[in-house]
């Protein structure tokens, strides 16, 4: 009787289990439940062929439940997507709209810095201001393999400062005409200096001078190397450019020279070698009121590869030398002179103006270096004219009446550059590394005090070298007048 029993409870199951399944393949998980209630009710637990059924029956239950949830998921992304096709339109337009904004708010600004600039330039060429750029070297390997670490920081927020951490860790704060960081190139620095250089041409005196301590970059940046040149042969290959294209209304001239100071002596740098004792050169006031040097070698030139040939031959004679800073380092300054004559095809006006170019030897002090001997007498004579170049900047920054231009060869030629009818611009170069943390300080306070200076608007400067002959002429034949008259009379 109980095995009868059994096959029917069996068959209950099987319904039951069918009846679970129907419900399962029409989502209804309250009929499972229902069903699953109803079959543990009704079979006991020592019905022993009944327990698999169960189980499966809980099992198909709990997957009933993830499908749902799984389908409750996807609904919900259906509805999302449905509301996003609905508003993607609108925010398509909207995205338009700000890209355009955008578009406008960045051409406006830098139209307004381009003339912000512009009006800035105009004050700064009224007040005759020395205009300063800062040009900042990475660390060299040395310096990385020590652990030096940088002390500069450029502030993104504020346009051209920038902040030195100081040795007792507060920050000095700087503000230039513009900085150059590490990663800048040859080509950004000149980008910035070409409308300066090429006022030459308008018939207005420049100068331009590198200063620093050594291994900061003076030279790299004025002379540069062969595969990367500097601002002096970038300079010469932009005048010619710009007086080819200004052929049709202007002819120009174009004369280099090349010397340096050494040891308070003016030594030529372009003077074919001899046997011959080189003659001495002496700064002396021309009949214009200009500085010049007598004697110095005047080299014409029509195109950069004859620019190139003179200034390696000027760079190949440089005073050199090996200090503690540097293995290469420049132990004189050195100054290169463009003259360029111009006259206007036009009106016949004539103009004679002058480009200074100069790489200032190192600026640091003589313990810094540890040089004894030659290297020390010279590093005397740096620090003697670079001192003096510091007091001309002092009495011109505070308008004393006396400008001792005449305490070293340096000074003396770069008078009308420093307080004359001229545009200058100062490079200060500056080291990274918190090891050179005290000369960087003194380099950028001393072109705080250059770019502190005013001397007033430049103004063209006139050939009136012509002008002079005539005067002269005129005065000679004035006195034979005299004479002639005399021995008339005396007839």
């Amino acid at each position: 009787m109980e095995r009868d029993e059994h096959p029917e409870m069996c068959e209950d199951g099987v319904m039951s289990c069918e009846s679970k399944e129907f419900s399962a393949d029409n989502h209804d998980s309250d009929a499972v439940e229902a069903s699953e209630d109803t079959a543990t009710s009704e079979v006991s637990p020592a019905s022993g062929p009944t327990l698999p059924i169960l189980q499966k029956i809980v099992d198909l239950s709990n997957k009933i439940k993830v499908l749902k949830d799984e389908h409750a998921l996807v609904s919900n992304q259906v509805k999302e997507i449905k509301n996003y096709s609905f508003v993607e339109p609108e925010m398509s337009r909207a995205l338009q709209l700000l890209t355009t904004e955008l578009g406008s708010l960045k051409k406006q600004y830098l139209e307004e810095s381009s003339e912000r600039k512009r009006l800035y330039n105009e004050v700064i060429e009224l007040k005759g201001n020395i205009r300063v750029f800062c040009r900042c070297r990475p660390l060299n390997q040395a310096e990385i393999a020590n652990g030096c670490a940088s002390v500069v920081e450029f502030d993104p927020s504020q346009e051209n400062d920038l902040q030195i951490l100081s040795n007792d860790s507060s920050k000095k704060h700087f503000k230039f005409d513009h900085l150059f960081k590490a990663e800048d190139g040859q080509e950004t620095v000149f980008a910035q200096t070409k409308p300066i250089v090429t006022s030459v041409l308008d018939g207005y005196n420049v100068c331009i001078f590198a200063y620093g301590q050594t291994g900061t970059g003076k030279t790299f940046t004025m002379e540069g190397t062969p595969e990367n040149r500097g601002v002096n042969y970038r300079t010469l290959e932009e005048l010619f450019h710009c007086s080819e294209s200004r052929s049709r209304l202007m002819k120009f001239e174009l004369s280099v020279s090349m010397l340096e100071v050494y040891n308070e002596k003016i030594r030529d740098l372009l003077v074919e070698n001899s046997n011959h004792q080189p003659k001495k050169l002496e700064v002396k006031q021309s009949a214009e009121g200009t500085q010049e040097v007598p004697g110095l070698v005047e080299a014409q030139v029509y195109n950069t590869d004859e620019v190139w040939d003179l200034l390696k031959r000027g760079y190949g004679v440089r005073s050199v030398g090996s200090t503690a800073a540097n293995e290469q380092s420049s132990r004189s300054h050195c100054l290169l002179r463009v003259t360029v004559k111009g006259q206007n095809l036009i009106n016949g006006q004539r103009t004679r103006s002058h480009l200074w170019l100069v790489d200032l030897a190192g600026s640091e002090r003589v313990g810094k270096v540890e040089v004894e001997g030659e290297r020390l007498k010279e590093s005397q004579f740096i620090n003697k004219s670079l001192s003096a170049l510091g007091d001309v900047i002092s009495a011109l920054a505070s308008k004393t009446s006396h400008i001792p231009y005449r305490n070293s060869k340096l000074t003396h030629m770069l008078q009308n550059s420093l307080g004359g009818d001229c545009k200058t611009l100062m490079f200060v170069q500056i080291s990274p590394s918190s090891t050179d943390v005290g000369e960087t300080l003194c380099s950028l306070n001393f072109a705080s005090r250059v770019r502190g200076i005013e001397s007033g608007p430049a103004r063209k400067q006139a050939d009136v070298s012509e002008l002079l002959k005539l005067k002269q002429m005129a005065e000679k034949l004035k006195q034979e007048e005299k004479e002639t008259k005399k021995l008339q009379d005396s007839a």
